[in-house]
């Protein structure tokens, strides 16, 4: 019969226990009973916790759904583009109040808001009009020295930035300007830089559709068009956006305007064709300042 082995002393029965838990993974407790997370999963919580703190999660929830929202061609080009113009200086964390540097910080300011009006055409309702109220709050943001609201004179200059980057001529979007303007200090609520915005990108538009009829009127040999056919086909066109006095909608006056048939437009030729009128010349300058003026006069000033 085997003899059992003798117990061991206290001593060292201490040590043992003290090595085993030496080598065993830690447990801790947060109370008697229960035990804390594993340090595994304690990292990734705080992991996450971070990200969502700093508002890195966020941002990139907000330019995921950019992306589904634009569905550009190269989406890698566009989400690039995306995180510069979120990493220019706000007024809230930018310039010291020194003239240079808050003209600096204000067209930085402009040009973020001006990219963010530009992720969606205007026809995409609920895209364009969420992208214009993140415009209006870049806008709008308070510095050191000036108070939350946008006043008249940025919505101002951004009316003139789209034009101007529209490659409109000066002359044709000037009396659009004059008419949907603020005075500089004037507060513009968001309804009224709604307006003004999709105002701008629809008469941009317009006048670009009205481009494309001169290029079918024009005689490429003397790049002019006969006045009597381009009046007939601006006639035409006055026609088709008085029969739609009831429209409030910049849109629905493109949409008017894009409704104009070949039909329409050839029989308004062929009478001024019938005529055999001697007429002068109508250059292409005239011809969209015309154009514009007929959409402009259905749009409501300001005030």
């Amino acid at each position: 019969m085997t003899a059992l082995p003798a117990p061991l002393p206290s001593a060292k029965m201490a040590a043992v226990e003290k090595r085993r838990l030496a080598m065993a993974p830690a447990a801790n407790f947060t109370d008697s009973s229960r035990p804390s997370v594993s340090g595994a999963a304690a990292t990734t919580e705080s992991e996450e916790d971070f990200l969502q703190q700093v508002g890195v999660t966020k941002m990139l929830r907000g330019a995921l759904l950019k992306v589904l929202e634009a569905r550009p061609e190269e989406p890698i080009s566009f989400l690039a583009h995306y995180f510069e113009n979120m990493g220019l200086s706000t007024p809230a964390n930018g310039g010291a109040g020194e003239p240079p540097g808050q003209l600096l910080l204000q067209q930085q300011r402009l040009g973020r808001a001006l990219w963010h009006l530009r992720l969606a055409h205007h026809s995409q309702r609920t895209a364009f009009n969420n992208n214009v109220g993140v415009a209006y709050e870049c806008l709008s943001a308070s510095g050191r020295k000036k108070k939350p609201g946008l006043d008249g004179r940025t919505y101002s200059e951004l009316l003139k930035r789209i034009c101007r980057d529209g490659e409109a001529p000066e002359e044709v979007v000037a009396p659009l300007l004059r008419k949907i303007q603020c005075r500089d200090h004037e507060a513009v609520p968001l309804d009224v830089f709604r307006t003004g915005m999709l105002t701008c990108f629809v008469l941009l538009e317009f006048v670009g559709r009205a481009g494309a009829l001169y290029q079918l009127l024009e005689d490429p040999a003397l790049a002019v068009a006969d006045r009597r056919m381009s009046q007939a086909v601006l006639d035409t066109l006055e026609g088709a956006l008085q029969a739609s006095s009831g429209a409030s909608a910049p849109s629905h006056y493109l949409e008017v305007g894009s409704r104009l048939g070949p039909d329409s437009l050839a029989q308004a030729m062929d009478r001024a064709l019938v005529a055999r009128r001697s007429s002068s010349p109508m250059t292409r300058e005239e011809f969209l300042e015309k154009a514009a003026a007929l959409f402009i006069a259905k749009v409501k000033p300001v005030g």
